[in-house]
């Protein structure tokens, strides 16, 4: 059931601009980090003979490492403040993309995922609270949609650098250490602009996870796809015959296709009373579009042109659930619910890229299509489930 806060916010009608501009330019650098990094480890693990499974069960330490931090995000930057949080796990996040160089053994890449994408879920949690709090109710759409659309640039920005600059050497670990240090400098010019949280939240952590089942089932989909599809996707795109400077082609596209998609689903869902059938739909297309694609990933151009609305689509799933966060609660609330929010997509990142590794293993390369389909055909059916058991509820 989606409950909201019973606390009156103050509410501001007027975006907070330098602030917006500090989170959105911080999150863009990591997702730039974020979409190099994942394919660029895959690959390399592939090239040393790392099967499907291991590689996913190491993609599956971000979401461990998120589940960790999420619940404590908000009760360290109310300790610390938000942009000292934000600008300590930078640190941390930079050193730990730029150890994996350095790790020549597989159980170090263990403990190194942890902390890079524990800082990283960090960064996110704090980031979507400060955007959240920097829009008013009637635009908060528009501005999520914005935030979706640069956030989905770095992550199309990745993959293309990867496509450049392969995966030899040094170069490509020093450039997305370097990326995710850049994100300190919007941070803090405007530290003054800091979001405070000065009051406890009204439930306990996992509470958060319920209020809004809708929106973090939704998100937890997402991340599974997103995880598991950055990851495994080259391997995919390897084995089916593509080069790896093709294959993070592809990847970009479906980065493409979140930049094109997000500010026009942002301002659909400020239009929508109840958000469930634009969550289903998004969902139905991420289902089709992983049945179709065994049959079309022999030709990259047809190929390419369905990951781009594809990705887009799917990318509305993290795009509206946040915009209804939003919409229900309000200060420490809010931030909790960031968290729970960022949970649910961490558990995700768990789930996604083990289960798509394993269906690779088993059931051949093309179990990568259908471990898909298994998460966009769970979300359609919770969906249309709620739509008629609760017709009348957001």
């Amino acid at each position: 059931m989606d409950n909201s806060s019973s606390r009156t916010p103050v509410i501001r009608e007027e975006i907070h601009w330098p602030a917006l501009f500090a989170a959105v330019s911080a999150i863009t650098a990591v997702g730039i980090a974020i979409g190099l990094g994942l394919p660029l480890l895959s690959i390399i693990l592939e090239k040393r003979g790392v099967s499907s499974s291991m590689i996913g069960l190491n993609s599956a330490m971000a979401g461990v490492a998120a589940m960790v931090a999420a619940p404590i995000s908000t009760m360290i930057a109310q300790r610390l403040s938000v942009t000292t949080t934000m600008v300590l796990s930078i640190i941390a996040a930079s050193a730990s993309a730029l150890g994996f160089y350095y790790a020549e053994a597989l159980w170090m890449w263990f403990p190194l995922r942890i902390v890079f994408h524990g800082a990283i879920t960090i960064l996110f949690v704090l980031s979507e609270f400060w955007i959240n709090t920097a829009a008013p109710p009637s635009r908060r759409g528009l501005v999520l949609g914005i935030y979706a659309t640069v956030l989905s640039l770095g992550f199309a920005a990745g993959p293309l650098i990867f496509s450049v600059i392969g995966s030899e050497g040094i170069l490509p670990f020093a450039i997305g250490a370097g990326i995710i240090l850049l994100a300190a400098i919007p941070i803090l010019m405007a530290r003054k602009e800091n979001p405070v949280i000065d009051t406890s939240p009204s439930h306990s952590f996992m509470r958060y996870v319920f209020l809004v089942p809708t929106a973090t089932a939704a998100v937890f989909i997402f991340g599974a796809v997103e995880s598991g599809g950055l990851s495994l996707f080259p391997v995919y795109a390897n084995r089916t015959g593509f080069t790896e400077s093709q294959g993070a082609l592809l990847l970009m596209m479906m980065g493409l296709g979140n930049v094109l998609f997000q500010i026009p689903v942002g301002l659909i869902a400020d239009r929508m009373k109840d958000r469930r059938p634009l969550l289903s739909l998004f969902a139905f297309i991420g289902l089709v579009g992983s049945l179709a694609l065994p049959f079309l990933i022999h030709d990259w151009l047809l190929t390419a042109v369905i990951l781009l609305f594809w990705g887009g689509s799917v990318a509305g799933l993290y795009t509206v659930g946040l915009a209804h966060l939003g919409d229900k609660l309000h200060g420490a609330d809010l931030a909790s619910a960031n968290a729970a929010f960022v949970f649910c997509y961490a558990l995700g990142m768990l789930v996604g890229p083990q289960t798509i590794g394993v269906a690779m293993d088993v059931a051949g390369d093309h179990g990568f299509s259908w471990a898909l389909a298994f998460f966009f055909a769970i979300y359609v059916a919770l969906t249309l489930f709620r739509m008629m058991m609760r017709p009348k509820r957001t």
